[in-house]
């Protein structure tokens, strides 16, 4: 029988997490979550983690098995990813694959495009240079290194030009291999022995909005406080540059009062769903439903492809 992997896509707070806990529980399968900061043990409350009770409710695996000291790539990702749905593929014909970062989705459904492997020295120099220097200096080293995809960049993603990490990367990739970034991009995609049902949960933006607020006024209750005050020894690295985390760290640097440090956390958050909607809604194949949708109707649609195929 074929085998397919039921994907839950959409924005943050929509409730993909219940979603796929029911699923896994109809299909009698596992969960693999690609939510790139629950991958995290030390973030917790900040991230969203699936309770005690909901990971106990599925098998989840991909959450919280990562350090934030880890260097840990989307590339990583899709190869531990891949080993694990073929492992679980072996006993079962379904598996859930749940979370918001379309990047990491994208890995898994089309392949990730091939990087060379970079010389730690080059990324820490590059790292070393953006602290002094800022993205000012990351942005024209990429204009040099790479201009017809910093132009892209200009033209279709321009946030990204002002996210360090993104930059970094993409720097670090022109400097260690000599070639431009762009060279690796769209390159054969691999096959996969697995057929994705894609199935999308949206809302009306003020719904999603207020789910937003509401979600930060829990975590914020539940103790996100204290777990960024243990974590702002840390700030600089990578996984920490994410917002929930970022906001308080200002707070504590004292740029920040804690009101608007709150503030901002709800509008990056609102303005993280508005670009996940945007990346999920340009796959075609996603079939959307209303957050409140009974479920029995989104399983009567994937047993029909099921059926079908």
């Amino acid at each position: 029988m074929a085998k397919f992997l039921i994907t839950i896509v959409g924005p943050t707070a929509i409730g993909k997490t219940a979603l796929s806990i029911a699923l896994a529980n109809q299909f009698k399968c596992d969960i693999i979550s690609c939510d790139s900061r629950q991958f995290y043990k030390e973030m917790t409350i900040g991230t969203a983690v699936p309770s005690i009770e909901e990971l106990n409710s599925a098998k989840h695996h991909f959450i919280q098995n990562k350090s934030i000291f880890d260097n840990y790539t989307v590339g990583d990702f899709e190869k531990e990813a891949i080993a694990k749905l073929d492992e679980l593929f072996l006993t079962n014909d379904f598996v859930i694959l749940v979370g918001g970062s379309g990047l990491y989705v994208d890995a898994i459904l089309k392949g990730f495009d091939a990087f060379p492997e970079i010389d730690v020295k080059v990324r820490l120099a590059i790292q070393a240079d953006y602290e002094k220097l800022g993205i000012d200096y990351l942005q024209n080293q990429l204009r040099d290194l790479d201009a017809s995809y910093f132009e892209k960049l200009t033209v279709e993603n321009p946030q990204t030009l002002q996210n360090p990490q993104r930059m970094m990367r993409f720097v670090e990739v022109c400097m260690g291999s000599g070639r431009p970034y762009s060279s690796f991009i769209n390159q054969k995609k691999k096959e996969r022995n697995f057929t994705p049902i894609l199935i999308g949960i949206e809302a009306e933006r003020s719904i999603i909005y207020n789910r937003i607020n509401h979600r930060v006024d829990v975590m914020l209750n539940e103790g996100l406080l204290a777990e960024a005050k243990d974590l702002f020894l840390y700030k600089e690295l990578n996984a920490l540059q994410t917002v929930g985390y970022k906001e308080l760290f200002s707070f504590f640097d004292n740029e920040f009062a804690i009101e608007f440090a709150i503030e901002e956390i709800k509008k990056n958050t609102r303005k993280f769903s508005k670009r996940q909607l945007t990346w999920f809604k340009k796959n075609e194949r996603t079939k959307w439903f209303d957050y409140l949708t009974d479920r029995n109707k989104i399983i009567d649609y994937i047993t029909g492809i099921i059926h079908n195929s």
